[in-house]
Parts: C-alpha cells; sequence; structure tokens
C-alpha cells in the first residue's frame, strides 16, 4: 500500500477519532432548557399531579418561593447502564481502527497501539462519574387566562431535556404558543432567550 493512501486513510481514521471524543465528552453536557407548557386542567389538581409525578421518578421538594411561586424540585439522576456499555464498545471500535492504521504504518509498535484497546473502559466510566449527579426541576404552574375556559394552566419548568420530554409524555402538555418551540430549540434556544434579556436591559 502507498505512502500516500496510507496517509490519507491515517487522516481520515485520526479525525473520526476525534469525533468520538466530542461525542463521549458530549454525553456528560449540561442540557437544561426552559419550556412553558400548556395543561387542560386547574391549578390546583395540576400541582397534585405533578407533585405525584417527581415523588414517583425519586424527586423531593427542596424550595418553595412564595413570592414567585415557584417550586424546586432536586433528586439524584441515575446515569444508564446502556449507554455506558455502548460507550465503551463504541471507543474500544475508534480506537482499534485507529491502531490498526497506525499497526500498518508503524509493523515494530503495532502490539503497543492494539494494547490501547484496554483504554476503551474509560470512556464508560467518564461518562458514569459525569452522568451521575444531582439535578434540580424549577416548575411554576400559573392559571392562564382563557375567555373560553378557566380550566387552563400554564407550566413553566426549568430542567433537563429528557427530563423535560418525560414530563410532557407522561403528563399530556401541550408546548405553549407564546414560547416559540423553546423546548425544542436546544441550545439555540437559550442564545435567543440571552439575545432577549439583553435587548430588556436596553
Amino acid at each position: 500500500m502507498s505512502t500516500p493512501i496510507l496517509s490519507s486513510t491515517f487522516l481520515l481514521t485520526f479525525l473520526l477519532a476525534v469525533g468520538l471524543f466530542f461525542f463521549i465528552r458530549a454525553s456528560v453536557k449540561d442540557r437544561t432548557q426552559k419550556v412553558q407548557l400548556i395543561a387542560q386542567e386547574p391549578e390546583a389538581s395540576l400541582l397534585e399531579r405533578l407533585q405525584n409525578y417527581f415523588d414517583q421518578r425519586a424527586y423531593r421538594v427542596a424550595a418553595v418561593d412564595p413570592a414567585t411561586g415557584q417550586v424546586t424540585f432536586q433528586g439524584f439522576v441515575r446515569p444508564s447502564w446502556f449507554l455506558a456499555i455502548f460507550l465503551t464498545a463504541l471507543a474500544a471500535c475508534g480506537i482499534l481502527c485507529l491502531s490498526l492504521v497506525l499497526s500498518i504504518l508503524y509493523p515494530n509498535l503495532s502490539q503497543v497501539f492494539l494494547g490501547l484497546v484496554l483504554l476503551a473502559p474509560v470512556a464508560g466510566i467518564f461518562y458514569w462519574k459525569g452522568a451521575g449527579r444531582d439535578e434540580q426541576v424549577f416548575l411554576k404552574v400559573e392559571p392562564l387566562p382563557n375567555p373560553q375556559t378557566d380550566k387552563q394552566s400554564l407550566v413553566t419548568v426549568i430542567a433537563h431535556r429528557d427530563e423535560l420530554a418525560q414530563l410532557q409524555q407522561a403528563l399530556k402538555l401541550q408546548p405553549s404558543p407564546e414560547a416559540g418551540g423553546a423546548g425544542e430549540a436546544g441550545e439555540a434556544g437559550e442564545a435567543g432567550g440571552a439575545e432577549e434579556d439583553e435587548e430588556n436591559r436596553r
């Protein structure tokens, strides 16, 4: 195999390894978002359902702000065994591919390069230590003015993206049209909120 082909193969494999590194690093990234949801029920009954929901998910009430009506729930988020094993396997495949290319380029060090595969469990350990942490959910429920019915409530939630999706699905909550899809916008939504705050200051 000619040197240009080997060099090109090594470069592509190295770029894939870099992408894999950032993918593993992103597995523990904080993905907290703020969304506004609409419930087709009065405020009192909705608060009771929300309390029961978070109790079932091992959250507890950490603080209540009477001035704003905001309730803070806190709970420990357990990491996923499946994702830890998946990331370990993915890291093993990536390191093996890079090791094979390096072994072709440097045959005398082939055993050393192949031995790098033993570092694959570090990816799973990194995820396990970073994903298992205490998380907070900030919740505020208020009646939604509606001339047609008084059985609508507006729920403002600040929580992890996965927790928001689970909450919306479990309680059949609909996104607020005024939110502009902030719950699905990800980091772009957060950036937009920052720009809006900056305009308000001006």
